[in-house]
């Protein structure tokens, strides 16, 4: 049983953690948001300048760390694109259709310990991070064994889904060597935020940076030398992500920032699995919900006429929006714990000017990213496959690939938001809605009924898009910034006592 008491804990670290700039930063920016009596241009500007530092430390590291992991994904499949464009399509569809299931489950699994590292970070609650991510760890290493057989059966599953038996084997084949990365993830998202709680990023940033050499070496050799294809390109990804646990595990062991943090394997990691479990489960469905959604336009395609050229078009753009997206991301992340930590330490002001600041870095980012994609539309699908065809359908395409990235600018750092405050379940809900009440149905009336194709499925979820992106900015911007205090307050308490009713408001 965990402790009850409510006291902020006492550590020979507590002093130079509580003195970081992230506290200090912080502390003085909700003094600077109070204070009335100084005009308000003056405010705006002193307060703007705190929160971009403090938004710059976790977003840049955070995004590098992001884009590292995806581009080994992205060069796996540029490897695989090379071999040819049917292995191309099967590593799209291998990643897009089944890898996609078990990254946005655990990753959403993983969300849930990102609200309460964040605010008990910010609630100066140090020793529970390391019972956390024990916790998370454990959760998500025993979901991690019924995901596999999603894996194992692959080939069945495809057909089942209406792809052809000569693509579903080549993607059965490749996702089979990413078995070993669905347990790599099951440890890694609870490791990645813990350390994101802390606004711990650069130094999971040289470790993903020294393992994208390390991947792109070994892949060559496993690809090229070895002769092993798609298996060999996929197992190489899996050795990479194991890299990177490896690498943050060592880290946290051997550092001074984590001691307070991290003291060692507790019980009480144990204690409270049940109601953990389903906390996770809400951030799960959140996130799943989201990921799947741009899994089923994969799926979708599949089923279009000349579904080779669909998938590699597709897939190319999807690849682009997936290196692009991890910009995004970052600021997800950084979102999620400037709100957490600014809600666990008693500051509203702070947390609602850090939303606003966020939001809009991040959509002004995403605005110069599309002019660039549509800038380079006609010469963008040669860095994954040859040939004029497929270069004239990703170009085709990358109007709706542009707004989707503008979209995605704005969408994934409310996400963000949400996860900081807790509010996964409503946000799921509103998932639910648009994405499939609305952007998958529209997206096959467009695609099948009026004869779009891919540009009229990706059309229809976009909108589906757009309208959750609205919702989202609704529902952020008339919070009550003081009642999210109270309840992260009480939500800690509780979940300290070992009670169940987190999340539930």
């Amino acid at each position: 049983m965990e402790s009850q008491t409510n006291d902020v804990v006492h550590h020979p670290l507590l002093e130079t953690i509580g003195s970081s700039p992230s506290h200090g930063g912080s502390v003085e920016l909700e003094r600077v948001l109070s204070d009335t009596e100084t005009p308000f241009i003056k405010r705006l500007t002193a307060a703007s300048a705190i929160e971009l530092n403090l938004l710059y430390k976790l977003a840049a590291p955070a995004v590098i760390v992001y884009l590292l992991n995806n581009a080994m994904s992205i060069s796996t499949r540029i490897y695989s694109g090379h071999l040819g464009n049917m292995e191309l399509a099967a590593a799209s569809l291998g990643n897009q259709g089944i890898q996609l299931f078990a990254y946005g489950l655990l990753l959403g699994m993983g969300s849930a310990v990102e609200t309460l590292c964040g605010q008990a970070f910010g609630a100066q609650k140090y020793d529970m991070l390391g019972v956390y991510l024990q916790r998370s760890a454990i959760v998500l290493l025993v979901t991690s064994i019924p995901v596999t057989m999603i894996y194992v059966f692959s080939k069945p599953i495809l057909i089942l889904l209406g792809q052809s038996p000569s693509m579903a084997s080549y993607a059965s084949l490749f996702v089979y060597g990413l078995i070993p990365q669905v347990f790599a993830y099951a440890i890694n998202f609870p490791i990645q935020k813990f350390l994101q709680a802390q606004s711990i990023v650069t130094p999971s940033a040289y470790i993903s940076a020294g393992t994208l050499v390390v991947h792109l070496i070994l892949s060559w050799i496993m690809v090229y030398k070895l002769k092993l294809g798609l298996l060999g390109a996929s197992l190489t990804l899996s050795l990479s992500w194991w890299i990177i646990v490896v690498g943050q595990i060592v880290y946290i062991l051997m550092s001074d920032r984590c001691k307070a943090t991290w003291t060692g394997f507790n019980s009480k990691a144990f204690g409270g699995l049940w109601e953990f479990v389903k906390l996770s489960s809400g951030s799960a469905v959140m996130l799943c919900l989201e990921t799947w959604y741009f899994q089923i336009l994969v799926l979708i395609a599949g089923l279009l006429e000349n579904p080779e050229l669909s998938l590699d078009a597709l897939s190319v753009c999807m690849s682009v929006n997936a290196l692009v997206f991890m910009v995004s991301v970052g600021f997800n992340a950084a979102a999620s714990v400037r709100v957490g930590n600014e809600l666990g330490a008693g500051n509203p002001k702070a947390a609602a000017f850090s939303v606003l600041t966020v939001t809009t870095v991040s959509f002004l980012i995403a605005l110069v990213e599309a002019v660039i994609v549509l800038s380079a539309r006609d010469v963008i699908s040669y860095a994954f496959t040859g040939g004029e065809i497929v270069a004239n359908a990703v170009s085709d395409l990358c109007p709706l690939l542009a707004i989707t990235i503008v979209l995605n600018g704005i969408q994934p750092v409310l996400s963000g938001v949400a996860v900081g405050c807790g509010w996964q379940a409503y946000v799921a809900y509103v998932n639910v809605g648009c994405y499939y009440i609305v952007g998958i149905p529209l997206g096959f009336l467009l695609g099948f009924h009026f004869n779009l194709g891919v540009k009229g499925i990706w059309s229809g979820m976009i909108g589906g898009t757009g309208m959750q992106t609205l919702i989202l900015l609704w529902s952020t911007f008339r919070t009550d910034w003081n009642k999210e205090v109270e309840k992260a307050n009480k939500r800690l308490n509780k979940w300290e006592a070992n009670q169940e009713t987190l999340l539930k408001e």
